[in-house]
């Protein structure tokens, strides 16, 4: 089932809180307040879906220091950074950790919705593309140790007969394999099949 999504926003401000609160749900957004990183940890799990507004500054654990948290956790919140002073070394910073944005204090309201309509539209394609990595994982589980090896060797650019003498097989037994991996990787065509080993291999090195 999918989760919806929510703009979780943390700021040790209730003031700023409050006001964020209302603007968000003004324009019919979920959002969820949390007073520090470490009330916010308390509830994070991997299947929140939304975005993430922090506030740089916050008591005991920093902005910067929560967004490392919620990497550890699997947690992937696309990060839009507040600041309040001028701090832009910090907001770089921020940038090279993950966040896609920062803001600063005091920020206008429609630069911030944009801003956050982006970061939720970010999220959307990673949802997307993070289903599709596991979808294409599930097909490739569903190969023997032979057909592995075939496929990865297919994907090389080996024809058939090559595929054989490196394996020491038939041609016709490669020719077998090879239609029982695309069948079972419900691909339509080489090109296809590469794509989704591309995406294999980078599901493996995350």
């Amino acid at each position: 089932m999918k989760s919806e999504q929510t703009v979780y926003v943390v700021d040790d401000d209730s003031a700023v809180r409050e006001s964020l609160q209302w603007l968000l749900e003004s324009v019919e957004l979920n959002v969820k307040g949390f007073a520090s990183a470490n009330e916010l940890l308390a509830e994070a799990n991997e299947e929140w879906r939304g975005c993430l507004v922090v506030d740089l500054r916050l008591p005991g654990m920093s902005g910067l220091d929560l967004m490392d948290q919620l990497k550890r956790r699997g947690v992937k919140l696309p990060s839009i950074m507040i600041t309040g002073h001028g701090d832009v070394s910090a907001a770089v910073r921020a940038m090279k950790a993950g966040a896609i944005d920062f803001i600063e204090k005091p920020f206008n309201d429609e630069i911030l919705l944009d801003r956050i309509r982006a970061a939720l539209a970010i999220d959307v394609e990673q949802y997307e593309s993070e289903e599709y990595r596991r979808e294409i994982t599930a097909r490739a589980d569903r190969l023997t140790p032979r057909e592995v090896q075939v496929m990865g060797l297919v994907v090389q650019g080996m024809l058939n007969k090559q595929v054989a003498t490196e394996l020491g097989l038939s041609h016709k037994t490669i020719e077998v394999h090879r239609a029982h991996v695309m069948e079972k990787m419900q691909a339509g065509s080489l090109a296809e099949l590469v794509r989704m080993s591309i995406v294999l291999e980078r599901a493996q090195q995350a």
